[in-house]
This record gives C-alpha cells, sequence and structure tokens, in this order.
C-alpha cells in the first residue's frame, strides 16, 4: 500500500469515530433562535457547499465563516453544526464551509475554495441577516491556517476580487502558522518539498503591516499545535504595528480549546472571548 492510500484510509478511520463523536456534540447543542440553511453549493464548478447559521431575525449582524481543523485532509461541515449554533445563539451568523482536501487538491485548491466562500458570504450575507461589512475569517487547528493564509497572503482573496483589510478580524483556534519542519510526510505532498515552496504555506511569512486585527486563542497544554506557533504569530503582527490579541489559556489541549465553544463551555471563555472581540471591531477597515 502506498504512504498516500494508507494515510487516507488512516483518515477514513478515524472519520468515522470523529462523525460519532461529534455527532452527539451536535445533539446536546441548543438550537433555540437560531435558522439553519444547509447545503448551499458556493461554487458550482466543483461542487463546494456550505451551511449558514443565523439567529432567528438578525439585521446587520456580524458574519464569521468557520473553517475546520482536519490535518487539511479530513472532515465534514455537518461534524460542526454545534459551532455554527453555538456562534448564532449569541448574535452571530455563521458560515460553515467545506473545502476540497488532500489527496483531491493541495494547497492552491483548498486555499482557493476558502477564498471563494468568503467571496460568496460578503455576495450573500444581507440574505441571512448578515453585514457583509463586518465579515470575520475563524478556523480550527488546520482550518487556523486556512483563515490566516486568507487575511495575509493577499493573492487568496485578490483572485475573488477582496483584499484582507476588508475584513474586520481573522479568529485563529489552536491554529498553525509556523510548522516548519513538517511532522508529517503527507503535508511535503500538500504544500511542497522545496524550502521555497514551504514557506509558502506558512502565514507567519506573510505578514507584512496590512492585515485585519488578529484574535489567537490557544491551549497551553496543546501537544498537537504547540503554543509556541501563537506566540510567535502574535509577535510577528506586534512587530509590524498590528493589532492583535493572544489568549492563552491553561489546563486546555488541542480538541479541549475547541469543544470550549461548546460543550465544554465552563472550560474557558472561549466563546466569551471571540464575542467580545468580534463586538470590538465592527466595521472592516478601508485602506
Amino acid at each position: 500500500m502506498s504512504l498516500r492510500a494508507a494515510l487516507l484510509l488512516l483518515v477514513l478511520l478515524l472519520g468515522g469515530c470523529k462523525a460519532a463523536f461529534f455527532g452527539a456534540v451536535n445533539l446536546r447543542q441548543p438550537t433555540d433562535g437560531v435558522v439553519s440553511h444547509r447545503d448551499i453549493v458556493y461554487d458550482a464548478a466543483t461542487g463546494t457547499a456550505l451551511d449558514v447559521y443565523a439567529p432567528a431575525h438578525a439585521r446587520h449582524a456580524p458574519v464569521v465563516v468557520y473553517f475546520y481543523g482536519g490535518s487539511w485532509m479530513g472532515g465534514r461541515r455537518q461534524w460542526f453544526r454545534w459551532m455554527g449554533e453555538a456562534l448564532a445563539a449569541r448574535g452571530v451568523v455563521t458560515v460553515v464551509v467545506d473545502v476540497r482536501l488532500w489527496p483531491t487538491v493541495r494547497m492552491k485548491g483548498f486555499l482557493h475554495d476558502a477564498a471563494e466562500a468568503v467571496r460568496w458570504t460578503r455576495d450573500h450575507a444581507a440574505t441571512f441577516g448578515g453585514d457583509p461589512h463586518d465579515e470575520f475569517v475563524m478556523g480550527h487547528s488546520s482550518g487556523g491556517q486556512i483563515a490566516a493564509m486568507l487575511a495575509v497572503d493577499k493573492q487568496w482573496l485578490a483572485a475573488v476580487g477582496m483584499r484582507p483589510r476588508e475584513l474586520a478580524g481573522v479568529i485563529g483556534v489552536a491554529g498553525t502558522y509556523d510548522f516548519i519542519p513538517f511532522d508529517e510526510p503527507a503535508f511535503a505532498d500538500i504544500f511542497g518539498h522545496s524550502a521555497a515552496e514551504q514557506a509558502l504555506s506558512q502565514p507567519i511569512n506573510f505578514v507584512d503591516g496590512d492585515e485585519p486585527p488578529a484574535l489567537i486563542l490557544q491551549g497551553e497544554d496543546d501537544t498537537i499545535v504547540s503554543p509556541a506557533e501563537a506566540v510567535a504569530f502574535e509577535g510577528r503582527y506586534r512587530q509590524q504595528g498590528e493589532p492583535v490579541e493572544l489568549r492563552l489559556y491553561p489546563g486546555l489541549g488541542h480538541e479541549g480549546l475547541l469543544l470550549a465553544f461548546g460543550p465544554r463551555r465552563t472550560a474557558a471563555p472561549v466563546l466569551d472571548d471571540t464575542l467580545d472581540f468580534i463586538g470590538r471591531h465592527p466595521v472592516a477597515l478601508e485602506h
């Protein structure tokens, strides 16, 4: 069996476990006051889709485009209904996005999809009661890398006629921003084998002083993504004089930080911290 086939089989096996787990999490999330709009195709060329969770009777609400984690190899938007509902229940129109994953595509493919989803959200936010000029990108783990790349590497949003500074902010949840050398052989296939290619996958390398505000959330006990990445990313923002906030949470690991948005909400105030950040950055900077 080839390395690619073996890794894909592992992802599928783990995905079955995660599907059951997140299915249970979905059932535990209250849905009062949330209106869902599911299975919306945002890119007819690729068939990629998203789900929208909106507060009932929303008007000019802030909007979050959420990218889930899964090492760029696995995951489904349906697993994260609970995240969409958790944010929508607190007044945020939330778009949970599928992008194409490895081995179907590599980095250019999923960042293309992510940018298309952000553009689609800008164009359709008002339909769901959202403010198209109050749009944030947010992601967990590898999804944090996707969100961060949209916010710092101008080429991806430029391809859909947008600029990073049109975003109201970027929110990283145990995101990976500075992860060379790779610890998974498949990552070289996803991001490139040469040092020059790999450097293009690192959000930290693109921070140049023309980014939207950033909120970086990180568990101090994370053994999957080192807290050092969050600290380094914050430091690069500060070097460029950009608005950035880092929140470190003791006792939380990689998944624990994510679940603090939902079933483990009492573990840390990550949801409140996120909503506070969104509330203090209500309008995208126009430059």
